[in-house]
This record gives C-alpha cells, structure tokens and sequence, in this order.
C-alpha cells in the first residue's frame, strides 16, 4: 500500500512539472458506511451509519487528454453500529446496541478521466475515478485501530469547469477491529476481521 501511495505521488509530482493545470479547492460531503466482518458471529450485526468529510482538494490535469490526478485533506466523521442478538442472558450493564463515532484525518488520492463532449465539455464533463484512501484517527477507542485504508471507485460529473459531485463506493482494505467480548462483560475477549466499507457523497469547488 505505501508503494501505491510514492508511486502516486511521484506521477503527480511528474505531471505537475511537465506543466499540468492545477487547482485548489473545498470539498465536503456525506459517508454511509457499515463494518463487515470476516468471520462474522451470529451475536454481532452492523447495521449503516452516516457521517461526514470536509477539507481542501487540489487536481492536476493533463492538457487535452483529460487525465486527471486529485488529493485531498479532509476532516472524516464515520459513525459505526452494532446490533447484538444474544440467545442468553447477559449482564444488565451492557447495552443490546452499540454505536459509537470515529474522527478521522483522511486523504483520498485518485486517478481521474473525465469525458470531453463535443460542443458541452466547458458546462458538463462526467468523469470516473479510482484511488487508495489512507484515514488516520484522531481520537482513541478499545474497538478499532488507529489506521485504516481503503480502495474507492467512483463516478462524478464536473459542471461549469468549477462544481464537481461524485459518488464513489470504498472496499477495506485492512483489519480495523481490535477485540470485542463474548457473552457479556465478564466473557473473554476475542479478536474479530473487520473491514469498513462505505459509500461518500461529495461535492467541490475548485478554484
């Protein structure tokens, strides 16, 4: 994942030099994500949350070809959910539902190809993308790492050469689960595969 990551970052850089339109902007948007399990256990059931992104976005374009390369920073707020349907009874102390949120430092990097249409391109141009999405946490928790990482694909369209929306659909890619506890707060606690997959909705403007 790291080489992914350089090699990226090399051909931007590279396409910067060579003299490639860049711009800057903010982005914000929606996420809709839900965590699947590798070994799922009958008591644990995610169920979808929503959150939030906001940040700053920069894009490298190459002239005429339309090939795009994107980055952004941005502030991530991914809600998680966990239903527990146990067939015995457990300690009064723990909750049949848990929910918490995690804040994220997160920079999505993509290669992008937008469609140049004929007679339209300087008031809509649909492009699709895919890239590697590296989040860092902020806060602290016992239930997921710090670090998690995933693969997006996605479609948007930009309109007036400034207003791009997407939506792009992100595969886990590594385990973010810890630990959790079987049978109730006094059980032993086992480790469980985890991956977080989820949808993002966005919206920029580039300047």
């Amino acid at each position: 994942m790291k080489r992914i990551m350089i090699a990226l970052m090399a051909l931007v850089m590279t396409i910067g030099v060579a003299g490639a339109q860049v711009r800057f902007g903010i982005k914000a948007g929606a996420n809709f994500n839900s965590i699947h399990f590798k070994d799922l256990e009958s008591s644990l059931q995610p169920d979808n949350s929503c959150g939030f992104n906001v940040g700053v976005m920069t894009e490298f374009t190459v002239p005429i070809v339309g090939l795009c390369f994107d980055a952004s920073l941005l502030y991530s707020r991914m809600n998680n959910a966990i239903s527990k349907d146990y067939s015995e009874p457990v300690a009064d102390a723990l909750d049949s539902d848990m929910s918490w949120g995690k804040n994220f430092l997160e920079i999505p990097i993509n290669i992008k190809y937008k469609f140049q249409i004929p007679m339209v391109a300087n008031i809509v141009k649909p492009y699709i993308f895919t890239g590697p999405t590296f989040a860092f946490k902020l806060d602290k928790s016992i239930m997921d790492r710090t670090y998690q990482a995933a693969w997006n694909v996605g479609i948007g369209v930009e309109l007036i050469n400034h207003l791009q929306v997407s939506g792009s659909y992100g595969f886990g890619i590594n385990n973010v689960a810890k630990e959790v506890f079987k049978d109730g707060l006094l059980g032993e606690a086992s480790k469980l595969k985890a991956n977080n997959n989820y949808w993002t909705v966005s919206a920029a403007w580039l300047f």
